[in-house]
């Protein structure tokens, strides 16, 4: 029997108000329904036999699993539906105390972050639903869910088609810690509000475990000046500052704005970031946490994150061990 595969579908990404706001795509769900459905058929033709789904308020990733063929075992996860990240972190809690050796995230930054938060050291593949997203693949279902059963089958070992990814540590004064997985910033706001980081003239501070010239989101304003790439054992901060050097980057979908530059500098994996408040904080594109007057927090980049899985070298293996061949 192979290993299960674990399915996360959020039915909220995809909707917020960068849709209104700025030029984002929407994905409805049932767009998402037969995103998951193509992904569990192209794991089954790889040698899945057994999948793990976390029950979501829209039965996206139930109703992918209904025209699974009889050798197939599936088993539900359920979800406490509050239509809130905490249903996520929840199945992420629960799908950690299974036999799930690796999990399809169906939707953006947001949503992988919220399942680390649940599960830290977990396998993912992230697919992304949506245009402003970082950590997520823009992949083709069929091929990602092919990846992952030749994986779930056992055609491949983790260490050989698994990469850990960087992860930022957020400490805060009195405070539970949080995580980011690609970037959090500074904010001169005073409350949380729409969560989307939507206005560049309230950025203080942005650090990035990569910066990306080609991407959307705050990874474009570090990546337009000092790239960094997932491979490098480092992250980027960048000081905000109105005498600094502009840059015009595209922080959402269809938006440019322009963001004065200080100072900008790369950050060792030894190295703290310290930050004092007033202020707010927003990690990967959604302001969460507010520091006030005087509270400290110290954020630190390290490679102890979850890991991805590397769709192309996944395939890559298969073709070379001739896995899809068929023998008659």
């Amino acid at each position: 029997m192979s290993a299960s595969i674990g399915i996360v579908a959020n039915p909220a990404s995809g909707k917020d108000v960068r849709r209104l706001a700025a030029q984002a795509s929407v994905f409805d769900n049932r767009e998402k329904a037969a995103i998951v459905s193509r992904a569990v058929t192209g794991a089954v033709s790889a040698g899945a036999r057994s999948f793990i789904y976390v029950d979501d308020t829209h039965n996206i990733a139930s109703s992918a699993t209904l025209s699974l063929p009889s050798c197939c075992s599936v088993e539900k996860v359920d979800s406490i539906k509050t239509s809130s990240s905490l249903d996520t972190i929840r199945g992420a809690e629960a799908l950690s105390k299974t036999d799930c050796i690796a999990t399809m995230i169906l939707g953006g930054d947001g949503t992988s972050r919220a399942f680390v938060k649940g599960w830290r050291d977990a396998v993912l593949l992230p697919v992304s639903t949506g245009t402003n997203n970082v950590f997520p693949r823009f992949a083709e279902a069929t091929v990602a869910g092919a990846a992952l059963g030749v994986l779930a089958a056992g055609g491949v070992q983790l260490e050989e088609v698994v990469m850990p990814v960087k992860i930022i540590d957020i400490e805060i004064e009195g405070e539970e810690p949080d995580i980011a997985l690609i970037d959090a910033v500074a904010t001169s706001d005073q409350f949380v509000g729409s969560r989307a980081l939507l206005d560049a003239s309230a950025l203080k501070k942005i650090f990035l475990t990569r910066a990306e010239p080609a991407a959307v989101g705050m990874t474009s304003v570090g990546g337009l000046l000092m790239p960094v790439t997932t491979d490098e054992d480092s992250g980027l901060v960048l000081d905000v500052s109105e005498s600094g050097t502009l840059v015009h980057a595209p922080i959402a979908p269809g938006m440019f704005q322009s963001v004065s530059i200080g100072s900008v500098n790369k950050v060792s994996f030894d190295e703290l970031v310290e930050l004092q408040g007033p202020c707010v904080l927003a990690f990967d594109g959604e302001r969460e946490r507010v520091l006030k007057a005087g509270q400290k927090a110290t954020m630190s980049v390290s490679r102890n994150g979850p890991g991805v899985l590397n769709i192309e070298k996944t395939m890559q293996l298969a073709a070379e061990r001739q896995l899809f061949k068929v023998v008659e």
